[in-house]
């Protein structure tokens, strides 16, 4: 390999990949927590408030070790706009730095402000103001989301801006904000954040009620968590359609090549499976539905789409989009599956105290393989969108090449080697302290209240001694 474009490519995929792992649990999780915060506060002087306690006591150190490896990741990435692709904030950067800077100023500092009270403040300050904490780390963690998303849907769906000299500035920054793909992209990043929370929470309960480690919340925040899905799944379903229209008006060549659409036809077939090959284009071993990916797209069965031939160099390489569309809808249809079969089972048992108590074992070990289930529907998403908007950085008029640094290709090898055995070691890592935490759970005890000094007896004065 000595592309340094494909190899510094590759790197930022390497570190946005590891990064974003770490986010999409956080975002949606805090928000568990306050779930499981409030069912403590409006539980309180019954039993069941000591195990919404533990279920929030759990899973605010499956937070913090989320956040410390998202953080760490984060700035590893932002390395990358340095090192590898100086063209980027050249001639973006008037948009760009602003966004991320919103990002930091209004969301990180917040998160960050709140977190050690969230963390460190149980017994310490009042569950009012354990709460109003936990609430500002959920805020701070949306409005993060916020503004990336904003900055990512604008390098999708440009707006708001005018080039003077080769270089971009800002001419409305309501438009530059609220792009055209933003609220779509927004709404289905929280949807896959919140699924992400949901099927991790359940899973490693699961594993906790095979491996007899529960603890008293255990119970509650399976039931929690499967609730969560089997609404939230329905729902991604109805935005990724949303979404899926708002980008065949703004990036048709993405749609043309997550469908293996190659030449313009009205009454497109929809191709369940098969291989693209791009050389002869066309797609060996189709596997097709007639007008189905017409009647889906534009909800019109003789609707024309665009194929590839339309857009000559300028349409992304087919099958990485191709491939990651068809893994990640397959993932959301598994979800959709497992999530009903649990919030079924939980219907049934509705008479019980504890509804997921009585969970079978084949639901169990559904739920522990699907725990990270969440993790590669977000990356097949995201490989879709990043990969589907090449070769630009800015759809439509900034090209990838022209922002890459000329570093040498063995340099570029080198330190991606270097990352990948790092993040694989971190990885392992991450996943084997959560396993670690799941199998030693338990709640520690509440600090003991400093006990009175005794009176001290009155001692006279020595000589010479006011």
């Amino acid at each position: 390999m000595d592309d340094p474009l494909l190899l510094s490519r590759i790197q930022f995929a390497a570190n946005i990949s590891f990064h974003i792992l770490f986010p999409v649990i956080n975002i949606a999780l805090c928000w568990f927590l306050v779930f499981f915060r409030f069912r403590c506060s409006a539980t309180r002087g019954t039993p069941a408030a000591a195990a919404w306690e533990q279920a929030y006591y759990f899973w605010t150190k499956v937070f913090a070790l989320t956040f410390a490896l998202g953080v760490v990741s984060g700035i590893t990435m932002s390395f990358q706009f340095g090192t590898n692709w100086p063209g980027f904030m050249e001639t973006v950067g008037n948009i760009a730095g602003p966004l991320l800077g919103y990002e930091v100023l209004t969301a990180f500092f917040l998160e960050a402000s709140f977190l050690g009270i969230m963390l460190f403040g149980r017994n310490r300050v009042s569950p009012r103001v354990h709460m109003v904490a936990s609430l500002m780390v959920a805020g701070g963690t949306t409005l993060s989301a916020f503004w990336i998303l904003s900055l990512n849907s604008w390098m999708q769906t440009p707006a708001g801006y005018e080039i003077i000299d080769g270089v971009f500035h800002a001419s409305d920054w309501a438009a530059i904000v609220f792009n055209p793909s933003f609220p779509y992209r927004l709404g289905h990043m929280l949807l896959a954040s919140g699924l992400t929370a949901a099927f991790l929470i359940a899973g490693v309960s699961a594993w906790q009620m095979l491996k007899g480690t529960t603890t008293p919340g255990t119970a509650r925040a399976l039931r929690t968590s499967l609730i969560a899905a089997a609404l939230l799944i329905p729902l991604q379903i109805f935005m990724g359609d949303l979404h899926g229209l708002n980008t065949l008006k703004h990036q048709p060549a993405k749609i043309a090549a997550m469908e293996g659409i190659w030449h313009t036809e009205a009454g497109a077939p929809l191709t369940l499976f098969g291989i693209p090959n791009e050389a002869e284009q066309r797609t060996d071993y189709a596997i097709t539905i007639p007008k189905l990916a017409s009647l889906i797209l534009a909800h019109d069965p003789n609707a024309e789409l665009k194929g590839l031939n339309e857009f000559k160099d300028a349409h992304p390489p087919v099958s990485p989009v191709f491939f990651g569309f068809r893994i990640m809808v397959g993932l959301g249809v598994l979800m959709l599956v497992v999530a009903w079969w649990g919030a079924l089972a939980l219907w049934r048992n509705r008479r019980q105290e504890q509804p997921a108590a009585s969970l079978s074992r084949p639901l169990l070990w559904a739920l522990v393989g699907m725990t990270f289930s969440g993790w590669l529907a977000t990356l097949a998403g995201w490989y879709v969108t990043e990969v589907g908007r090449q070769p630009y950085l800015v759809y439509g008029v900034f090209r990838t090449a022209d922002a890459v640094a000329a570093n040498p290709a063995p340099t570029v090898l080198g330190t991606l080697i270097a990352y990948l055995v790092v993040y694989v070691a971190l990885l392992v890592a991450y996943v084997g302290v959560i396993k670690h935490m799941a199998e030693h759970a338990h709640m520690p005890a509440a600090p003991k209240k400093p006990q009175a000094l005794p009176a001290r007896t009155p001692v006279a004065p020595r000589h010479g001694m006011a």
